[in-house]
């Protein structure tokens, strides 16, 4: 059943009928079409034209191969030079440019080891090395050995346990096959949730230690062609990655809400003790070549068929008689990162800002992960420069923010955001791209406002396959969401039929990029894109730009593609004359989240009823404001006084959705239609306030939780409607 009728008021310039061979912008319009937000859109589709003939799939591949010619981890003199080259891009461009530094609290390891200790005649020393024969890159001296960013130091040696995903559901199945987990090291695989819940949730289970492994059924051998023969993960290739606990709050580990300067007094920081960001227990990655020898020789219960791997053994539970002994040793200290920030100051809206990012730093060479995305975005900045040669100003304030140390914990995006935060209070979007090309199939997710504008762009742009972006999108029919993180892109709570109107689905916002300040701390809409395809080698030393040219864009025209969609989203609200956003669909995906959630309380509560019904109202008549202010977006005023009012009603709808006490028990999230999941991390979860309330069943809270949506969506319908 299709739940949302068609957009009323989107159209844009279409492409289609333009020259779209590979790598070739249009070469002239077919007239001046109209282009929502645009009163007259004759110029704009004339400066778009001339952006879109700027990104080069060459220029795109120069910035690629100098952005990874070493590894260049958060922090590092590497990470330094980058950030040096991308301030350089940016200034040549035109942009005032500067380099931010924030002091933050991170570790890089000193000594890491894993070694079985019985039973006798099992043997393993792990890490190992990551190697492939033929690979140019992985012998660097400065290649860091696999860690955990966040993992305590610590020397444990216990029984293991495996515990497939590490899920709430898996340590469950475990209690319920009498298998406890206390004081026992647990081995977990990467999968079905964010890497830092596997060790939080380990933890509430008294585990004294925790594993984590890229199992071969997940993206090794049984995808496919292992690299370098293929694009999946070889057998000594790991998975590094940060553990901290981000669904309580993002950034340094120390200063929660408050931007992490050089200057700030060490008064104005918590201990990293007393950090809810810190997990207490020591967690390493290893690769499936190392701890296959821990896995096969566990005793105990068959695992359920469904935690069965694809090494070559039946996989057992334990506990024991495998016995492993981990050695952490993590230097922790105050370490500088460095944003770059570029900005063009808006002719008529100065203190309107847009904003757009892409994070620099890797974990070691980081050419998918995030450089994809850093090439792509200069290539942005390079159109956007050649427009400011040919005399075109934006009307608002273009920000583009090249953000540091986002693997340790969207760190340098978050305490930009929060050292920002008054002048964000009048931003018009914030549009992250973060890995941007792993192969060709294009997705997005967004905020419901924001999806028709985000479908819009991408039917203006040129696709490599023929057609537009927009044409590849809809064959191919599948978004991408928070899979820039390589973990779930669904939510538990999102109902099949809420994915929107009947056109390209777009994913929702949950965490696991740089767009979570913006949007859910500040409640900024935001976007994220990205370009997808087979990729095994996420967060590994082969995640290199030999490993880019043979599988993820060898001609880098998908590189271009998402520069233009970057570039041509920044363009197009930066000129709006008004905004365009979306209420109407926002509205409707709010109601069916609502009707969702009703029914899992009729599921969990039955004799003892929770009324949904003022949520229900609230949710149709936030639609029903928008389709009314949709009638004023599509026939603006022309008194600048009036339009000004109209573009700060739509811009207030969205942090109408904020709330000042946050989420409970993480009140850093503020907004109340999406956050990540408690227990998925980055998958949205909608509602999240009615919806973990139901998880926990507990009906006292849905009807607390219930009464805060409900006054939000009616602050936000205010918004709309005071508008007159």
């Amino acid at each position: 059943m299709r739940l949302f009728s068609a957009v009323i008021f989107s159209s844009t310039v279409l492409l289609s009928s333009m020259s779209t061979r590979v790598g070739r912008a249009p070469e002239r319009l077919p007239g001046a079409q109209s282009i929502f937000g645009f009163r007259d859109a004759t110029a704009e589709n004339a400066a778009e034209v001339r952006f879109l003939a700027v990104p080069d799939p060459k220029l795109a591949e120069q910035h690629l191969r100098t952005l990874t010619q070493v590894p260049h981890m958060a922090g590092t003199p590497e990470d330094k030079a980058t950030a040096d080259y991308v301030a350089q891009k940016f200034r040549d461009a035109g942009l005032d440019t500067e380099i931010v530094e924030f002091k933050v609290w991170m570790n890089y390891p000193s000594e890491i080891s894993v070694d079985v200790t019985a039973p006798p005649g099992v043997t393993m020393h792990g890490p190992t090395r990551e190697h492939v024969d033929g690979d140019p890159y992985d012998n660097d001296s400065r290649v860091v050995m696999p860690f955990n960013e966040m993992s305590p130091s610590g020397d444990a040696e216990a029984e293991v346990v495996y515990a497939n995903y590490g899920t709430p559901e898996d340590f469950e199945k475990l209690e319920k096959m009498k298998i406890d987990v206390r004081g026992k090291i647990v081995v977990v695989r990467y999968g079905q949730n964010f890497r830092g819940v596997k060790v939080f949730v380990a933890q509430e289970h008294g585990a004294t230690g925790v594993i984590i492994y890229s199992d071969p059924a997940d993206d090794g051998w049984r995808r496919g062609d292992k690299y370098p023969q293929g694009p999946w993960r070889p057998d000594t290739g790991v998975q590094r990655g940060s553990v901290g606990y981000m669904f309580e709050f993002p950034g340094d580990p120390t200063t929660p809400g408050v931007a992490s300067v050089p200057s700030l007094p060490d008064a104005k920081r918590i201990s990293p003790e007393q950090s809810p960001q810190l997990p207490k227990t020591p967690v390493t990655p290893l690769s499936y070549h190392d701890v296959s020898p821990m896995l096969e020789h566990l005793g105990g219960p068959q695992s359920p068929r469904e935690w069965q791997g694809a090494l070559p053994f039946t996989y057992h539970v334990g506990p024991g008689p495998v016995k492993v002994r981990m050695r952490l040793k993590q230097d922790y200290q105050f370490r500088t990162i460095w944003d770059v920030i570029g900005r063009v100051r808006g002719s008529e809206l100065p203190d309107e800002w847009v904003v757009a990012g892409n994070h620099r730093d890797a974990w070691i060479y980081g050419a998918v992960d995030p450089n994809s995305g850093t090439a792509a975005m200069l290539e942005a900045v390079h159109g956007i420069g050649e427009l400011l040669k040919s005399g075109w100003k934006p009307k608002r304030t273009v920000v583009f923010g090249s953000w540091d140390a986002e693997e340790e914990g969207l760190i340098g995006s978050t305490e930009w955001a929060e050292q920002h935060e008054p002048d964000l209070a009048l931003a018009s979007a914030y549009f992250n791209v973060d890995v941007a090309v792993s192969g060709p199939k294009f997705g997005a997710s967004s905020v419901p406002s924001l999806k028709q504008f985000l479908r819009d762009v991408t039917k203006a742009v040129p696709s490599p396959q023929g057609g537009t972006v927009y044409d590849a999108w809809q064959k191919a029919n599948q978004p991408v969401g928070e899979g820039s993180q390589q973990e779930p892109t669904t939510t538990t709570y999102r109902p099949p039929a809420a994915q929107g109107k009947s056109d390209v689905p777009v994913g929702d916002l949950g965490s696991g990029s740089d767009y979570t300040a913006f949007l859910q701390h500040l409640g900024v809409s935001s976007t994220d894109i990205g370009s997808t395809g087979p990729y095994g080698v996420y967060h590994s030393v082969f995640d290199n730009f030999a490993w880019f040219k043979k599988f993820g864009d060898p001609d880098f025209v998908y590189e271009q593609q998402m520069a233009r969609v970057f570039g041509l989203e920044m363009m197009r609200m930066a000129d709006a004359d008004v905004l365009p956003y979306d209420y109407q669909e926002y509205g409707k995906e709010i109601a069916a989240y609502i009707d969702t959630a009703k029914k899992r309380a009729a599921g969990k509560f039955g004799d003892r009823p929770v009324d949904f019904n003022a949520a229900s109202t609230a949710a149709r008549r936030f639609e029903e404001a928008g389709v009314k202010i949709a009638t004023k977006q599509k026939n603006p005023p022309h008194d600048p006084a009036k339009l000004k009012q109209l573009n700060s009603a739509l811009r207030e709808a969205e942090r109408a959705l904020l709330v000042s006490d946050g989420l409970p028990h993480r009140p850093w999230f503020r907004h109340v239609i999406y956050a990540p999941g408690e227990y998925t991390g980055y998958a949205a979860v909608v509602i999240p306030g009615v919806n973990e309330a139901l998880d926990k069943g507990d009906a006292e809270r849905v009807r607390q939780q219930l009464a805060i949506l409900t006054a939000a969506l009616e602050r936000a319908t205010r918004q709309l409607e005071g508008y007159r």
